[in-house]
């Protein structure tokens, strides 16, 4: 079959698809990977066939003349998505309504706009069996409703979409006929209409979930989302040959991810005031800061070594614990090798990602903006030395190895692909 990735620009949502997309193309299946043209060398660079589509996104732009207004869209979690978290009734339905007009307006259309009429076209052209999108690129939805294609979101993190549609939809289903006001089909119902078809709920959240976090770090939804093992893909990457050395002492990796210096102005982390607090511990302190960061480094102290990029995926193994800010794919790929962590997190779902790992006794989270840094030695002291940490990473590293492979996932898709077109009811989500 003919399978279409559809993403953002946005590298980490790439990193995240691109172990599915090299499974289907190992089974067999045509497999190309659409996005707007900044990200299609990064596609290229993972193997995978890129189609370009739109115009480029203005981020850089936004980024150069607004770094105020974008540095605003980066702390904690936004309505409507805040509602997922709150106890119910928390929130009433004209606050998510609300929340949920200011995130069509200036989130997804922003992301989505440059993108649909091309990936609409070419999936006319080309025809795909199955369309995957990471959740926030509607795009992919509208392109597979316009084409007939089968289609459903590939997630890179918890599961917030669902979680906050259920609960407006469940809101407004307590409201009187005619006061339904609804932002996201009023969007996505426009595009639906113009290429032929009806808005339908598949639209917000799919026809099916593939879902990369184990069960015990994800939000419960109503669906039961198709479980895939995660697998570590971090870009190009080339180990250094200190690495294949057994380092003498303890190694702290210290790693803060891509999209603070991609799309935002930095780190929230003070990275000096975090070396300065490990200056005087008996570790290695492994720190990735991209060249153009590293002059903001008033001073190195004798126990740290800082590097431009280093795979997280072979540094990991080598740890005694891992700093990070919480990314998904940091996080997850720190879990993958059942290693303690310290979550500094910030951004949108970072610190309820952190939160749930650490009620499973993997992690310790402070906030990056209070931390002092004593606290952040102390914090570094406790994986170190108290095994239930150890014996907690373990445990959600069996539990992350246990799920259904890509490949795996493939044949389920397979078969979803073929009931949808005999018209036989599609049971994606396996739960595991």
């Amino acid at each position: 079959m003919r399978v279409l990735f559809a993403s953002s620009p946005e590298r980490a949502y790439l990193q995240a698809m691109v172990p599915l997309a090299w499974a289907a193309r190992t089974a067999g299946h045509e497999v190309h990977f659409a996005s707007l043209p900044e990200l299609c060398e990064d596609i290229t660079a993972a193997g995978l066939t890129a189609v370009p589509v739109g115009r480029e996104s203005g981020r850089r732009r936004l980024a150069e003349i607004a770094p105020e207004t974008v540095e605003a869209q980066r702390a904690g979690l936004p309505p409507p998505f805040d509602a997922a978290l709150l106890p119910l009734g928390a929130v009433g339905w004209e606050a998510m309504r609300d929340g949920y007009e200011d995130q069509v307006r200036l989130w997804h259309k922003r992301e989505n706009f440059p993108m649909i009429a091309d990936l609409v076209a070419y999936a006319r052209a080309w025809r795909p069996d199955l369309v995957i999108w990471e959740p926030t690129t509607y795009a992919g939805a509208i392109a597979a409703r316009a084409c007939g294609a089968a289609h459903g979101r590939l997630l890179w993190s918890i599961d917030l979409f669902a979680a906050a549609r259920e609960r407006y939809r469940a809101l407004t289903a307590e409201l009187p006929a005619g006061q339904h006001d609804d932002p996201m089909a009023d969007w996505l119902g426009g595009y639906a209409r113009r290429y032929g078809g009806d808005f339908g709920e598949d639209m917000v959240l799919g026809q099916f979930t593939i879902d990369q976090l184990p069960p015990s770090l994800r939000l419960p939804v109503a669906t039961a989302p198709m479980s895939m093992r995660y697998l570590p893909y971090g870009g190009r990457a080339v180990l250094p040959s200190w690495l294949h050395e057994p380092s003498p002492r303890p190694r702290v990796a210290l790693t803060l991810g891509i999209t603070a210096t991609d799309r935002y102005q930095g780190y929230v982390v003070d990275v000096p005031a975090v070396l300065r607090a490990l200056a005087d511990l008996d570790i290695e302190v492994v720190a990735t800061i991209p060249e153009a960061h590293r002059g903001r480094l008033p001073e190195v102290p004798g126990n740290a070594r800082i590097v431009p990029f280093v795979s997280l995926d072979g540094l990991a193994p080598s740890c005694a614990a891992v700093i990070h800010h919480a990314g998904p794919g940091t996080l997850r790929t720190a879990t993958w090798h059942g290693v303690p962590q310290l979550a500094l997190p910030h951004d949108f779902d970072e610190p309820e990602l952190a939160r749930r790992l650490a009620q499973q006794g993997a992690a310790l989270v402070l906030d990056p903006r209070a931390a002092q840094p004593a606290e952040i030695r102390e914090a570094v002291l406790r994986l170190l030395r108290e095994p239930s940490f150890g014996d907690a990473a373990a445990r959600a590293q069996a539990e992350m190895h246990a799920a259904p492979s890509p490949a795996e996932v493939v044949a389920q898709l397979e078969l979803f692909v073929r009931d949808t077109r005999a018209g036989r009811p599609a049971a994606a989500g396996s739960g595991r």
